[in-house]
């Protein structure tokens, strides 16, 4: 037998190497395209389990054109704000600072938006409360100020609608408000 250099056996080493990952490669994508079967202990998740809940929620697109509608409304007063739009969980799904809004305002407008959805009530109601149970105020991330109006279907909230930067929080709830009806258009 021929001695070979090493040069040919770093070449037909790769050569191998690169045969059988083509080969591994090629048996991995064909298992690949087949369907795989399903596990035998895979659950059937379907609407009547019992043990799952369907929740409605706002899409971008609605929580856009109810922040938009909210700055107009706004806009209409000459009123410089800002609004948030929080989903049932109280995550932000919209936030817009209008021209010319103040700096704390983006903040306020999402705690409002927050605290309108947990309660499922505009928070000008909510102020209300606090004279009751005024340690309300010291939940981590709510605000107890006008300015807050939950989005509701059938009764349930769905999403809120958070203002803040308008004088009083009478104005900045009328601005909410006006953003909640535009979602019934």
């Amino acid at each position: 037998m021929k001695k070979l250099s090493l040069r040919t056996h770093a070449v037909t080493g790769a050569v191998v190497v690169a045969a059988l990952g083509a080969g591994t490669f090629g048996a991995m994508s064909a298992s690949a395209s087949s369907p795989a079967a399903a596990p035998a202990a895979a659950v059937k998740a379907d609407t009547s389990n019992r043990n799952l809940q369907q929740t409605t929620h706002l899409t971008v697109a609605a929580a856009t054109k109810a922040a938009q509608a909210t700055l107009d409304a706004a806009k209409k007063e000459n009123q410089r704000i800002s609004v948030a739009v929080v989903d049932r969980n109280g995550n932000t799904i919209v936030s817009l600072r209008g021209d010319g809004a103040g700096p704390q305002s983006p903040e306020s407008a999402v705690k409002k938006a927050f605290t309108a959805v947990s309660w499922n009530a505009p928070t000008s109601e909510l102020v209300k409360r606090l004279e009751q149970t005024p340690n309300l105020k010291d939940i981590p991330g709510t605000l107890f100020l006008g300015g807050g109006a939950p989005v509701q279907v059938k009764g349930a909230p769905v999403a809120g609608i958070g203002v803040a930067g308008a004088p009083s929080g009478d104005l900045d709830e009328k601005f909410a408000q006006a953003g909640v009806a535009s979602l019934a258009r």
